[in-house]
C-alpha cells in the first residue's frame, strides 16, 4: 500500500471516527428518553464505544457486500433525535438501503415516512415495568443479571429486583458481587458494582439487587421486599415439572420461567419460533435448552423452504459445571471423567425437544452430544435429508437472508469468515450462528454447522421470553 493510499485511508478513518463520536450522545438520548434502541443489521449500538460503532458498520460490508458507513447512518440518526418517538428497535442500516433506492429525496421526509406510526399521535405504549427475580445466581443467572442491568434504560422495562441463593459463607455477599464483576469467559462487568451489607444487596449501575437467602421457595414472601407481580427465572434446574415449579408462585411472584427443558405439559418455548405458547397466559413456562434454541430456528427456516425428510443432530458442547474437573465419581455415565482433558460422549434431548417447538418434525430427527474441553461456545452439526435438491450457494443465500430480514433475524446469525473459530462467537446474542463456509450440500442432502454461545446467546433468548410475556418487547422498524 503506497504512502498516498495509506494517508487517504488514515484521513478517512479519522473522519469516520469523528462521526461515530457524534453519534454516541444521540444514540444514548434516544435510548434513555424514548426507549429507542438503534441497531445496524440488528447489532445493538447502545452503550457502544466509538470503535464498536465502526466495527458494527463494517459488519454490514462483510455480510451484504455493500458499503454502509457512519456518514450514511448519522444523518438519519440526527433526524430521529429530533422526533418524539415511541419505544422501538430501529435498524439504521435498513433505512440507509431504502433511502439509497429513493435518491434525491429529502431525508427528513423519508425518515418521517419510514417511521410513521412511531410518532406522538400513534405511540406504542409499553406495559408497566415488570419485576424480575433470579432463583439461582450461577452461570446463566449472572449473565441474565448483566443483560437485564444493561437493558434497564429509562427503567420502563424489566427491573431485576432480587436473586435467591443459599448462603455459602459469612462473606457470601462479597463473593457473589465479585463473581458478577469478573467473569473468566465474558470479561469484566461494564459498569460499577457496590456491596450494601445493610440491605443485603448488590448495587450494579444504580440497580439494587436484593440477595435473598433461602433453602426453599416456600420460605420467601417477595412482597416483604417490595416486589410484586414478579416473574421468577429458575436457573437451578432443580425442579422441571409443574408441581415443583409451582412452589415458586409465592406472594409477589405470579409467573415462573425455567431455564432448562420442562417436563410434562409445561410449554417449552423457543423464542421466535413458537411464541404462540406465550399467549396462553400459563404461569409456568420453560425456555427449553441452549441447544434446542440454537437449532430450532435454523431447522424451521430450512423446513419452511426445502422440507426436511429426516436428519441427525450432533452437538459439540462445551463442558458444564455438572462434570468433574478430574476423574471422580458421577451418577451419570462418562461425566465423571475429567472434563478439561477429555471429549465425552453423552446424551442430549435436543433432537426430541425439537418436536415440542416444531411438531411437524416429530420423529424425524435423532441426536447425540459430545462434551468438549472448552468452557463456552458450542457447535451443532445438522445432517439433513431434504425434500428438495439444492446447492451450497442457494442454501447459504437463503439463510443469510433469514439472518438479515425475517421474523427469525434475532435468532439466526450468519458468518462467512474463513478463519472463524469458537472463541469468535463468545458474547453473541443470537441463538445460533450459521457457519456458511462449512455448509455441505449434495443433491437433497445437506450438512449445516451452527455455532452458539450456549451461555450468553441462550440468556438473551430467555430475556426475550420475559419481555414478551410482560408486554415489554419492542417492535422492529422500519416495517
Amino acid at each position: 500500500m503506497g504512502e498516498t493510499v495509506v494517508g487517504d485511508y488514515f484521513k478517512d478513518w479519522k473522519e469516520r471516527e469523528a462521526i461515530a463520536e457524534l453519534m454516541i450522545p444521540l444514540i444514548g438520548k434516544l435510548y434513555r428518553d424514548h426507549e429507542v434502541i438503534c441497531t445496524v443489521f440488528d447489532r445493538n449500538l447502545v452503550n457502544q464505544s466509538t470503535i464498536d460503532i465502526l466495527r458494527v458498520h463494517r459488519f454490514a460490508r462483510q455480510i451484504i457486500n455493500r458499503e454502509i458507513w457512519v456518514k450514511d447512518t448519522y444523518p438519519i440518526l440526527q433526524v430521529m433525535a429530533e422526533m418524539d418517538l415511541a419505544p422501538a428497535k430501529v435498524d439504521l442500516a435498513k433505512l440507509v438501503l431504502r433511502y439509497r433506492e429513493q435518491s434525491g429525496r429529502d431525508i427528513r421526509t423519508f425518515v418521517s415516512e419510514q417511521l410513521k406510526g412511531l410518532d406522538t399521535g400513534k405511540r406504542h405504549q409499553l406495559s408497566a415495568p415488570r419485576d424480575v427475580v433470579l432463583y439461582g445466581f450461577g452461570r446463566i443467572g449472572r449473565l441474565l443479571a448483566r443483560i437485564l442491568i444493561e437493558q434497564a434504560g429509562g427503567g420502563d422495562k424489566l427491573r431485576l429486583r432480587a436473586a435467591v441463593v443459599r448462603k455459602g459463607s459469612d462473606d457470601d455477599l462479597a463473593k457473589r458481587a465479585s463473581l458478577l464483576r469478573r467473569d473468566s469467559v465474558h470479561g469484566h462487568f461494564k459498569g460499577t458494582i457496590v456491596v450494601d451489607q445493610a440491605q443485603s444487596s448488590i448495587v450494579a449501575n444504580g440497580n439494587q439487587i436484593r440477595i435473598i437467602y433461602a433453602d426453599s421457595p416456600e420460605e420467601i414472601d417477595y412482597t416483604s421486599y417490595g416486589i410484586n407481580n414478579a416473574i421468577v427465572i429458575d436457573n437451578t434446574g432443580k425442579w422441571r415439572d409443574r408441581a415443583g415449579l409451582s412452589r415458586h408462585l409465592r406472594p409477589g411472584a405470579t409467573q415462573v420461567l425455567l431455564t432448562a427443558p420442562g417436563k410434562g405439559d409445561i410449554p417449552n418455548v423457543v423464542y421466535g419460533v413458537n411464541n404462540d405458547l406465550l399467549e396462553s397466559g400459563d404461569a409456568i413456562l420453560s425456555a427449553a435448552s441452549c441447544t434446542t434454541n440454537a437449532i430450532v430456528p435454523v431447522l424451521k427456516a430450512i423446513n419452511d423452504r426445502f422440507g426436511i425428510e429426516n436428519g441427525h443432530v450432533e452437538t459439540c458442547h462445551s463442558y458444564t459445571n455438572d462434570q468433574n474437573l478430574i476423574d471422580n465419581y458421577h451418577n451419570k455415565e462418562r461425566r465423571g471423567r475429567s472434563a478439561p482433558l477429555n471429549m465425552v460422549i453423552t446424551e442430549t434431548g435436543a433432537a426430541k425437544a425439537v418436536a415440542k417447538a416444531l411438531p411437524e418434525l416429530a420423529g424425524k430427527l435423532t441426536g447425540n452430544a459430545i462434551r468438549v474441553p472448552t468452557p463456552n461456545v458450542s457447535l451443532a452439526i445438522l445432517n439433513l435429508t431434504l425434500n428438495l435438491e439444492t446447492s451450497v450457494e442457494e442454501i447459504n443465500l437463503y439463510l443469510r437472508g433469514m439472518s438479515l430480514e425475517s421474523p427469525l433475524q434475532d435468532q439466526i446469525d450468519y458468518t462467512n469468515s474463513p478463519e472463524a473459530v469458537s472463541t469468535d462467537m463468545v458474547g453473541s446474542s443470537y441463538a445460533g450462528i450459521v457457519d456458511s463456509l462449512a455448509t455441505i450440500v449434495q443433491g437433497n442432502r445437506c450438512v449445516l454447522y451452527i455455532w452458539y454461545d450456549n451461555e450468553y446467546g441462550y440468556s438473551h433468548q430467555v430475556v426475550r421470553i420475559v419481555e414478551k410475556v410482560s408486554g415489554l418487547n419492542l417492535e422492529t422498524w422500519p416495517k
